[in-house]
């Protein structure tokens, strides 16, 4: 088929595909109709997807609805707690009521090409964002879970508007003024849970990756400081460098 012709069956895909196939043959016959009706096809495949997304994203936003009526709702999660190297970063994010971005989703469940692409679209569309971060020293003065305390308290602080409801994974942070709802497994039942898990990751991601260029002996940029085999055999040849947490290493040095 001619480009011309496809390009005008896409042009007219804005309709309905059926319209479009119809359309289509009005104007040029039946001849390609089987090229024509897999196209056709293909885009109804596709706008299904989309409609499903879309109802995704809606039954996501439920909390986001269930407490927008108190003011600006914000999510809070967290990255980083697990590995041997590198801070733990925490995020907070208020979306805009009504938010419809499409492939929202735990950071877990996303590939990073993905997340990369909405963490892009969250900073762009949000109405506010913060982004906590405790260093390796601080996590083995204070233990992690009091370091991702401190780091949710820091991404809360960053907002430049303050929330009236938190959103949390799983957990209540203390010394927060602000009235919380943990959700157990939130970034995956939460819009703007997700949204914080994926700042979060993105944000942790990119800076062990230029941790990888200081450290390259680790494989920070594939590891990105968790406790591959081999980033425990790095450790046990060269020994931890600075971002390590001396706490979480006691067996392999």
């Amino acid at each position: 088929m001619e480009e011309k012709k496809i390009g005008i069956i896409k042009d007219e895909l804005k309709n309905t595909p059926d319209e479009a196939l119809a359309d289509f043959i009005a104007v040029y016959g039946s001849d390609e109709r089987a090229g024509v009706i897999k196209i056709v096809e293909q885009a109804k495949k596709r706008m299904a997807k989309l409609e499903q997304e879309k109802q995704r994203i809606w039954n996501l936003s439920a909390f986001e609805r269930e407490y927008e009526q108190f003011g600006y709702v914000c999510g809070i999660d967290e990255v980083g707690r697990g590995p041997l190297a590198g801070p733990v970063v925490a995020g907070a994010v208020i979306l805009p009521k009504n938010c419809g971005i499409l492939y929202i989703n735990d950071s877990k469940q996303l590939s990073a090409a993905k997340r990369e692409e909405l963490y892009d679209v969250i900073m762009e569309q949000a109405v506010a964002v913060g982004i906590g971060m405790v260093g390796p020293g601080r996590i083995d003065e204070i233990n992690i879970l009091q370091a991702t305390y401190e780091a949710m308290r820091k991404a809360i602080s960053k907002l430049s508007v303050k929330p009236d409801i938190l959103l949390n994974d799983a957990v209540t942070i203390p010394g927060v003024d602000v009235r919380q709802v943990p959700i157990i497994k939130g970034d995956a039942k939460s819009i703007s849970i997700g949204a914080a898990s994926i700042v979060a990751k993105v944000t942790r991601d990119r800076l062990m990756e230029e941790y990888d260029k200081v450290f390259p002996e680790y494989g920070f940029a594939s590891n990105k400081g968790y406790g591959s085999a081999e980033h425990i055999a790095a450790l046990k040849k060269y020994g931890p460098t600075p971002i390590h947490r001396a706490s979480f290493i006691k067996n392999f040095v």
